[in-house]
């Protein structure tokens, strides 16, 4: 996998550079080795992993957590190998910093940073643009995101309608800001993977919901649900004991899953540790839509 990987990052230096999308420029090397594309003058490095067939293969945009990298994330969850191997074409990206934060680390703009930092725009862009280079399907388009970048996953759900078929958070909720401007209904199914002792998710059930800005992921899940018109409901249990709820609906094709992994924490979880495998776990909601 990883000498395919190697080699994809030689393809996409030497293929044509087209720029399709609003402010996407060319691929370029960067010093480390890997593709950057810069957008709105901003430079993003990222790496792209094929299946055996890419044409009309799916996309999935990975999403690191605040401060990490695209070889980080990819290093830490092992998706790409899990993602392929079932036909997905998968991009782990690379954030950049606020213009706003003094720490410089990388992340994304998920409805509290400086307004000039346009992630939304940059990753429908790169999502366009890699769909149209390598032939993936532009209706199967996804985006997964680990906390810093599950936050973002949210606002692409509420603010990128067409674009996104389905989002998967783990370890995050919608922002303040992005919540209260929430249309009234979506076309995006979304799977949330909240860990019961994560202290940065806010819930009804432990009472931290009260205390924060960012809405209980209840509400957002049940808002979700019904915003694309689900009405049945279905719980079943995975991993140790962690219970996995599922909204569906005869009249659609999307689907939204909230699963709450009992004793996970805010981390992209081992299966050693809950008994869930985070990896298959997604790939499983993905298939669905």
């Amino acid at each position: 996998m990883l000498k395919r990987l190697i080699a994809l990052l030689f393809v996409l230096l030497l293929a044509p550079a087209r720029a399709h999308a609003e402010g996407l420029t060319d691929v370029t090397p960067a010093e480390d080795g890997l593709p950057r594309c810069v957008f709105d003058g901003v430079a993003h490095s990222f790496l792209l992993a094929l299946p055996e067939t890419a044409e009309g293969a799916p996309l999935v945009l990975m999403l690191h957590g605040y401060g990490g990298t695209a070889e980080s994330f990819r290093l830490d969850t092992g998706f790409d190998r899990a993602a392929t191997a079932r036909g997905y074409a998968v991009a782990f990206v690379t954030g950049a910093p606020d213009p706003g934060d003094r720490t410089s680390a990388t992340g994304w703009n998920f409805g509290e940073g400086s307004p000039e930092k346009r992630d939304t725009a940059f990753l429908c862009a790169l999502a366009d643009t890699l769909v149209r280079e390598y032939g993936l399907d532009g209706d199967r388009v996804f985006a997964v995101g680990f906390s810093n970048g599950a936050f973002m996953a949210h606002r692409l759900a509420l603010e990128t309608d067409g674009v996104f078929a389905a989002v998967v958070s783990v370890a995050g909720t919608a922002a303040e800001s992005v919540w209260e401007n929430r249309p009234g209904s979506l076309h995006v199914g979304l799977l949330q993977i909240t860990g019961e002792k994560d202290g940065v998710v806010p819930r009804h059930s432990d009472g931290s919901a009260r205390y924060a800005k960012s809405p209980a992921i209840e509400d957002v899940i049940a808002y979700c649900a019904a915003a694309n018109g689900l009405d049945k409901m279905d719980s079943v249990s995975i991993g140790e004991s962690s219970v996995l709820t599922k909204y569906s609906s005869d009249g659609s094709d999307r689907r939204v899953w909230h699963a709450l992994i009992t004793g996970g924490r805010h981390s992209w979880d081992a299966e050693r540790i809950t008994g869930v495998n985070t990896n298959e776990l997604i790939l499983s909601f993905l298939d669905t839509q």
